[in-house]
């Protein structure tokens, strides 16, 4: 190994690979570190959605979108509060990553999708045109395409290896400490991940997570342990996104990627505390865990016998074995009547009738003039009408904020990806991406594929702009 690198990249996830993957394509020696005995992290276990405006793949399908339209968009639904220049940097690159990833190898045709699932362009959230742009493989590969265009780009990647701090050398950063060894860089990239793993973190910077209780689970990778918070401490820089993440609404008893656990009854019914339906139950979580919070924090997903035993086999959780264990466990309520369940939740038995007499009369019947639950569902390729909700005995179990993906707390960056000190000046030599690097993602996760494109974006950002500081005479950084 080499005494010195042009860059150091700490971290192997989508994030860390963009940057070492640009970085060495402009030039620069790097290497990596990766914490863990694999690279991917949280990309890897995600679908792989990527949400982008103005690409290849939108034109062929007759889509006209652009960059300002996405920052628009973007901007509005964070309510104004990020930083401007940053989020449109952010959509001026997002499609021109995904047309590099696709130069790497990366699949996504140019087909309808109905889910994030299946390749293509699909739905990703409240947009006004379909951004979510779904690669082969998923998640795991858009890891394989990066991790391979970093091996022909002679990227040295160092395996099960956490990096302990950063060096500091005449008042910029110069390299890592990595298994007490010193390595010099001329510019360091922090792309470590979120910090969903380490709970003292999580009482700090986004301590909502508690709400959930025991229902709380996590499906961030491993190495999401805050290293870059860390990091931050020991050289001053700036913070921003306190207090901001994506917790997703699920089931109580849902531990597990849905892929994984399986997936609720199409034909159920949201109800908040009061037994009044207030929500399209297919609401992308772009917003719904807003929705939630403004009805008391949870609310209870509602089926009937016939849904319960028409759930898929094979999954961990959404099964119709499971759903008995739990009401067994009395954890999940089973009644006979709408009355009896009512009664069981403890809501007004005239509301819920209402609720479900409503919802029967419309949504079966392919329109639902309340939530438009008929828009989502014919976005998902939904073209069967939803059976009514009327066979008992009838089930109830409790909806809520539950399932953590991301944190958004990171080192503030400016449109370079360059980390900022608390007076606002760039850190010499430092850069940071993805979770590590906050600002992009913002107190409403604008939908799926979001925290993908932010760390392949950012990322590719990041190391261009450490590979042109780590150059003789460069004015890039820190001047």
């Amino acid at each position: 190994m080499d005494d010195e690198f042009d860059v150091i990249v700490i971290g192997g996830g989508g994030a860390g690979l963009a940057a070492a993957v640009s970085a060495a394509e402009d030039g620069a020696s790097v290497l990596l570190f990766e914490s863990e005995r694999e690279l991917g992290g949280s990309t890897q276990l995600s679908a792989g959605l990527f949400t982008a405006a103005g690409t290849s793949v939108q034109r062929a399908l007759g889509i006209e979108d652009s960059p300002d339209k996405f920052f628009q968009h973007y901007m509005d639904l964070n309510q104004w509060v990020l930083r401007p220049g940053l989020i449109h940097a952010f959509c001026e690159n997002a499609g021109p990553t995904l047309e590099w990833l696709i130069g790497l190898g990366l699949e996504v045709p140019a087909a309808v999708s109905g889910n994030a699932h299946q390749p293509g362009l699909t739905r990703a959230g409240v947009e006004d045109v379909w951004r979510g742009h779904v690669p082969k493989d998923q998640g795991y590969g858009l890891v394989q395409v990066l991790a391979g265009a970093a091996r022909a780009h002679s990227v040295e990647v160092v395996l099960g290896t956490r990096v302990e701090k950063l060096l500091v050398q005449q008042g910029r950063v110069a390299g890592v400490v990595a298994d007490g060894i010193d390595m010099q860089a001329k510019a360091v990239v922090v792309a470590s991940g979120g910090f969903a793993r380490d709970p003292e973190f999580l009482d700090r910077y986004f301590p909502d997570v508690r709400e959930a209780g025991e229902s709380l689970f996590v499906v961030a990778a491993p190495g999401s342990r805050g290293d870059h918070l860390r990091f931050g401490e020991n050289i001053g820089a700036a913070l921003t996104g306190h207090g901001w993440g994506l917790l997703m609404p699920t089931v109580y008893f849902q531990r597990q990627h849905h892929w994984q656990s399986g997936f609720p009854p199409a034909s159920r019914i949201h109800v908040n505390p009061q037994g009044r339906r207030f929500m399209d139950e297919d609401a992308s979580y772009a917003v719904s865990t807003g929705i939630l919070d403004q009805h008391g924090g949870y609310g209870w997903m509602i089926f009937d016998e016939k849904a319960r035993t028409g759930l898929a086999p094979g999954y961990t959780d959404w099964t119709a074995e499971r759903v008995a264990e739990e009401v067994a466990a009395g954890r999940t309520v089973r009644a006979g009547s709408w009355d009896e369940l009512a009664a069981a939740i403890g809501v007004p038995a005239a509301a819920l009738r209402t609720s479900i007499d409503r919802w029967n009369a419309e949504v079966p019947a392919g329109q639902d003039t309340e939530f438009r639950r008929h828009v989502s569902l014919a976005a998902k390729g939904v073209t069967e009408p939803l059976d009514p909700i009327e066979t008992g005995p009838f089930y109830a179990a409790r909806i809520l904020p539950a399932e953590l993906v991301c944190t958004h707390t990171g080192l503030e960056i400016d449109a370079r990806a360059a980390v900022l000190d608390t007076t606002g000046a760039p850190v010499a030599g430092l850069f940071a991406a993805g979770e590590a690097g906050g600002g992009v993602l913002g107190q409403r996760y604008v939908g799926g594929g979001n925290a993908v494109a932010n760390a392949l974006t950012m990322g590719r950002i990041a190391g261009r702009s450490a590979a042109l500081a780590s150059r003789p005479l460069s004015n890039a950084q820190g001047r």
